[in-house]
Order: C-alpha cells, then structure tokens, then sequence
C-alpha cells in the first residue's frame, strides 16, 4: 500500500498576495465569481509551471479557452508574470506565441494529464469543455 502525496498547491507557489491580486483581475474582466477565479487561476498557475518544467522536451503543450483566460490575466500582469517566470523558469521569461488557427488534435487533454504527471491537481470539467480544441502555441518554439 503506498503513501499518498499531496498535489502541489497553485495558491501556495503563487503566494497568498499575487493570489489575491489575480483573482481581483478576473473577478473584473471577466463575468465570474471568486470561487470560479480560483478554480481557473489554479489550473492557469499549473499549467505554466509545467510549461516551465518541461521547455525544450518538444511537448507543444496547450490549454484550452477557458483555462488560457485564467493564463492571460497571469501574463498580462506584466511585472509579477515576469517575477514568476524568475522565480520558477531560471531567470528565463516563458513567451506566449499563440497560433491564429486552433489545433483540434487532443493538446488540451493531452497537457491536462502533463500537468497532473507534474504534480498537479486537474480540475477537469475545465480542461474537459475545450477537449476538442486548443490554444495553441506557436509549434517548434519554447512557448506556451
């Protein structure tokens, strides 16, 4: 019988201030409560934390629309994602090179279970609404 090992918590690596501050952004761009900010901005805290860990291994990671909304209000926040992207990428700052076109090809489900190998807790009804589509990053690049 093995032992269980807690999933690594996006609110704790995002630090309870940037938290808060993200959430407040979403909560006024965007047409949703706090509880569903939170849900979102943990799965976008997740997925560039592995898009992170795993740059240069060629995994064309992509979430889908709703998750991404979450991962633009982090990226738009220019100043703390540039912190972030030090803090968790080497120093190094993750771009956001976004395809025109939408990949239909399983990316979204197929990042979902990257991020859950990665430690992750997966809030799936969010990842499962655009499992036919994708955000896509530019292919070939070390991008989310």
């Amino acid at each position: 019988m093995g032992t269980a090992v807690a999933a690594r918590d996006p609110k704790e690596l995002l630090g309870e201030e940037l938290w808060e501050r993200e959430i407040k952004l979403l909560i006024r761009d965007y047409l949703m409560d706090e509880v569903f900010a939170g849900r979102l901005l943990a799965q976008a805290v997740a997925y560039l934390i592995t898009a992170m860990e795993t740059m240069g291994e060629g995994l064309e990671l992509g979430c889908g629309e709703l998750v991404d909304t979450a991962v633009h209000a982090i990226i738009l926040d220019t100043k703390h994602y540039a912190e972030f992207c030090d803090k968790y990428n080497n120093g190094t700052f993750l771009h956001h090179i976004p395809e025109i076109d939408r990949k239909a090809d399983g990316t979204v489900m197929r990042t979902a279970a990257v991020v859950e190998q990665h430690g992750f807790e997966i809030d799936w009804p969010l990842w499962e609404r655009d499992s036919s589509k994708c955000s896509p990053c530019a292919q070939g690049t070390s991008c989310h």
